[in-house]
């Protein structure tokens, strides 16, 4: 296992590959194994990068709050770590937040931003209500919360036909310690709107949008990326298009990859 240490903390990382340098970011509940799939296809023509963010995977918990711009100085001790100076980043979810906080405090060193199923938008009133709630129902029911969580990210149609799929998903998300789920409800709950990044044309960007995605309503979240050079893929599932559209996926980061 790779790992290194910031702030006394051990992160876990993977490096696969030579190339551009892209750095894979998974979601909330996730840690770096959601990219096994990807890093065989990326890595034959690009050197990839998965960090497990903290509190998450084989990553330890810094504090009672992570916020992004903590995830995003552990992106940058890693890159610093394995001598990167400038990568592509494709975050899923939380690891889109985690992105744009680094993409806003280390601009040089962003190639490129792929957003998979994530929004540069604040948490608005309601969302962050619901985040209070998820820290008490999680301390309250752990095994119960994560079960739900996860369920409720695939669209309604999938959840039978990818229940082998799910169940991989919980047993890894059962791995995430009590302490590193309620600094990252903190974190996220705290975050900044970062939409201004998306209207900026520093680099290439990309946004994935599942059209069925019980947690980011399309529309809306499509409203971000209006009189933006952002370029828009949606796919006809949920929030997970890592699982959900997995082929698709696939081909749509080599294409975006490519053109850098």
């Amino acid at each position: 296992m790779n790992q290194i240490f910031y702030k006394n903390t051990a992160i876990s990382y993977s490096d696969t590959g030579k190339g551009t340098a892209v750095v894979l970011l998974h979601g909330f509940l996730e840690n770096k194994k959601m990219w096994d799939d990807y890093i065989p296809v990326l890595s034959q023509k690009n050197r990839v990068i998965t960090i497990d963010l903290l509190g998450h995977g084989d990553s330890e918990c810094l504090g009672y709050v992570h916020s992004m711009e903590n995830n995003a100085q552990v992106i940058r001790s890693v890159l610093t770590h394995l001598r990167i100076r400038k990568a592509v980043f494709v975050g899923h979810s939380m690891g889109g937040y985690a992105a744009l906080a680094f993409a806003e405090l280390y601009t040089n060193s962003t190639k490129g931003l792929v957003l998979l199923n994530s929004t540069a938008k604040a948490d608005s009133a309601e969302r962050k209500k619901n985040r209070d709630r998820a820290i008490v129902a999680v301390k309250q029911n752990y095994g119960n919360f994560i079960r739900m969580s996860i369920a409720n990210l695939f669209s309604e149609d999938n959840r039978e036909k990818l229940n082998s799929e799910i169940e991989k998903v919980k047993k890894e998300a059962l791995k995430t310690p009590l302490q590193g789920i309620v600094a990252s409800l903190e974190g996220m709950k705290i975050r900044k709107d970062r939409t201004f990044i998306l209207k900026e044309n520093s680099c290439p960007k990309l946004l994935i949008l599942g059209e069925k995605d019980p947690v980011l309503d399309f529309e809306e979240t499509k409203s971000q990326i209006k009189n933006s050079t952002v370029k828009l893929i949606a796919f006809p599932d949920g929030h997970m298009s890592a699982i959900e559209n997995r082929d698709e996926l696939k081909l749509v980061l080599l294409a975006f990859l490519k053109n850098l």
